[in-house]
C-alpha cells in the first residue's frame, strides 16, 4: 500500500530538486536549501489511513522555509505531527523557536509560515510524519494553537503511546488491508486527539467517543509492554488506568472484542509463535520460550497452542526448521 520513490533512481544532478518536488506534492509546498546539493540522498514513502495519511521521509542536511507565499500556492489544512526517527531538528514556528532529537514530537499547521533546519546524527535525518485533517481533529483550532512548533516528548503517559503507535504504523501497515488501514487512521487521531488534549488540560472536551478509542489503545499499549510480567490480570490493568474492573470488562465487551483474559492469552500465544520460528531461539526449548510468556504449564500450553494455531509447538518448531534449511 505504500507509495515509495528514492533519489537514488534519479540521476544525480537532478536529485535536489525532485526531492524538493516530492516535498511539494507529499507534504506542503516549502523552499528548500542544503549543502549537499550535489550529493543529495532522499528517501520517501506515503501511505492513505482513510481519512489521514502517514508519510515518511529519510534525507540528507537542509534547510527549509515555509513563507506566506508558498502558503498560497497550496495549503492542504492540516496539522502535521512529526515523530523524528534520526538526527536533530531545529524549527521556528508560531511564535516557538525550539531543538528537537530523535524520540521527539512537532506539531506544526500547514497554514502557517515555518522554518526548519534537519541536522544529520549519525546517518540522516529521519522522521515518520502523520497528517492530520484539521475537520477530522476534535480540538477546537485555538486550543491547538499552544501546541504548534513546541517540543512533545514521547517518554510517557499518552505521548509515548502515540509515538509508539506511529512507529508502528511506519513498520507494520504495509501488511495491512484497506479496511485496517481506515481504522489504524482513525485511531492515529483519536491518539493525536487524546495527547493534545492532556498537554493542553482539555481532555474533557473531548468527545466521548475520541475518549474511549483513545483509553483503548492506551489499555493495549500497556498489555503489549506487560505479556512477559506474570502479575498482568484484569485487576492490574484496570488499575493502571483508573478503572475498576468492571468497567475494564464493559470496555471490551463494548468493542463486541474478545474478553480481557483471551486478549492477553492470545498475545502471549502470539509471542511464543514468534520465538518458536526465530532461528535464534532455535536451541531454547519449548518450556522455556512458554514460562517466558507466561505459561508455565507445559502440557496446558501445548493445548492452548494447538487450539490458536491447528499444530502443536515442536510440530511448528519443525516446520520452521525445515523451511530455513530448504532457504
Amino acid at each position: 500500500m505504500w507509495t515509495s520513490a528514492s533519489a537514488t533512481a534519479v540521476p544525480v544532478a537532478d536529485r535536489f530538486e525532485w526531492f524538493s518536488d516530492v516535498v511539494a506534492s507529499a507534504l506542503i509546498p516549502t523552499a528548500i536549501v542544503s549543502e549537499r546539493h550535489a550529493d543529495f540522498h532522499a528517501e520517501a514513502s506515503t501511505l492513505a489511513l482513510g481519512a489521514t495519511r502517514l508519510s515518511t521521509f529519510s534525507h540528507s542536511p537542509l534547510h527549509s522555509r515555509r513563507t506566506p507565499a508558498l502558503i498560497r500556492r497550496g495549503d492542504p489544512e492540516q496539522y502535521q505531527l512529526a515523530l523524528i526517527t534520526g538526527g536533530r531538528w531545529w524549527m521556528s514556528h508560531s511564535g516557538a523557536d525550539e531543538e528537537f532529537g530523535v524520540g521527539d514530537m512537532i506539531l506544526w499547521d500547514t497554514s502557517r509560515p515555518q522554518e526548519t533546519v534537519a541536522h544529520p546524527g549519525r546517518g540522516p535525518s529521519r522522521s515518520v510524519i502523520v497528517h492530520l485533517p484539521k475537520d477530522v481533529l476534535p480540538l477546537r483550532p485555538g486550543r491547538v494553537d499552544r501546541l504548534l512548533g513546541r517540543r512533545i516528548a514521547a517518554d510517557r503517559g499518552t505521548a509515548a503511546v502515540l509515538a509508539r503507535f506511529v512507529a508502528s504504523l511506519a513498520e507494520h501497515a504495509s501488511a495491512c488491508t484497506p479496511r485496517e488501514l481506515g481504522e489504524l487512521g482513525a485511531a492515529a487521531t483519536d491518539l493525536a486527539a487524546a495527547c493534545f488534549a492532556h498537554r493542553l488540560d482539555a481532555y474533557g472536551e473531548l468527545p466521548v467517543e475520541t475518549r474511549t478509542r483513545a483509553l483503548r489503545e492506551r489499555i493495549d499499549a500497556f498489555i503489549e509492554r506487560h505479556l512477559g510480567d506474570p502479575g498482568l490480570a484484569p485487576g492490574t490493568i484496570a488499575a493502571a488506568h483508573g478503572l475498576s474492573v468492571r468497567a475494564l470488562h464493559a470496555l471490551f465487551r463494548a468493542a463486541g472484542d474478545e474478553t480481557v483474559a483471551a486478549s492477553v492469552r492470545r498475545r502471549r500465544l502470539t509471542r511464543c509463535h514468534a520465538d518458536l520460528t526465530r532461528p535464534g531461539m532455535a536451541s531454547r526449548p519449548v518450556h522455556e520460550i512458554a514460562a517466558r510468556w507466561c505459561f508455565p504449564n507445559a502440557a496446558a500450553f501445548s493445548r492452548a497452542f494447538r487450539e490458536a494455531y491447528g499444530l502443536t509447538p515442536t510440530e511448528l518448531r519443525r516446520a520452521a526448521g525445515s523451511r530455513s534449511r530448504a532457504e
